[in-house]
């Protein structure tokens, strides 16, 4: 779980990520949303090094938290929690990478992915499909053209990946200087095709304090 950003977009003192909603942290209802699977079996937090709001959870839902230091980049994160899994994990386990700020996790949603991408050699990610009119804007605010959205999807998380196919991905990524801001554009480049798992539109990410509002009526059940 990448949570070493500092949520520049939300604004305020405290990361987005450590901000109450429901009466938990937000990090928490997407730490408890994956251990809630019976197939995961621990999770890697990777946290900014100067992060003074992290409660020091080591196990959450009777499974271990692992924490490590992140990076400048999402890629960076990522790759720090990878190397950290224990080596019992191996290669080929099956490892889901999911945004700290998206607590709102439905759990059939979770299964069907794990179940994709456990007979899915590329992996796979929750997603959904695009369902507004798309606009191409110009420089000057005005509309250059309207774009075919019939193959278009929403990328979520989790997405679930081989963890030595990822951190090869990632790598490849890095050594080409590029900033993926996903793990399936790693993948991508990498000549796999991730399954899209189509997932439920309100497994939102809180960017904005208008998010976190939104965020508070569903997780209550309003």
């Amino acid at each position: 779980m990448p949570a070493a950003g500092k949520g520049t977009r939300f604004g305020g003192e405290v990361p987005k990520q450590y901000l109450e909603v429901a009466g938990r942290p937000v990090i928490r209802h997407a730490l408890e949303a994956v251990l809630d699977h019976p197939r995961v079996a621990g999770v890697v937090v990777a946290l900014a090094a100067d992060d003074g709001f992290w409660p020091g959870w080591q196990q959450l839902a009777g499974k271990p938290v692992l924490r490590c230091t992140g990076g400048a980049e999402r890629a960076d994160s990522v790759l720090a929690a990878l190397r950290v899994i224990p080596g019992d994990a191996g290669a080929h386990g099956l490892v889901l990478v999911h945004d700290a700020a998206r607590p709102n996790l439905d759990p059939a949603d979770l299964a069907r992915l794990v179940e994709v991408a456990g007979t899915h050699g590329d992996g796979a990610i929750l997603a959904a499909p695009v369902r507004d009119t798309l606009k191409r804007g110009c420089g000057d605010g005005t509309i250059a053209g309207t774009e075919p959205r019939g193959v278009l999807w929403r990328a979520f998380t989790p997405q679930a990946f081989r963890r030595g196919a990822l951190v090869r991905a990632l790598e490849r990524a890095r050594a080409d200087g590029v900033t993926v801001t996903d793990e399936a554009m790693a993948m991508e480049r990498a000549g796999a095709r991730p399954r899209l798992v189509e997932g439920r539109e309100d497994n939102l990410k809180v960017t904005t304090p208008a998010d976190l509002a939104l965020m508070e009526g569903l997780l209550r059940g309003g």
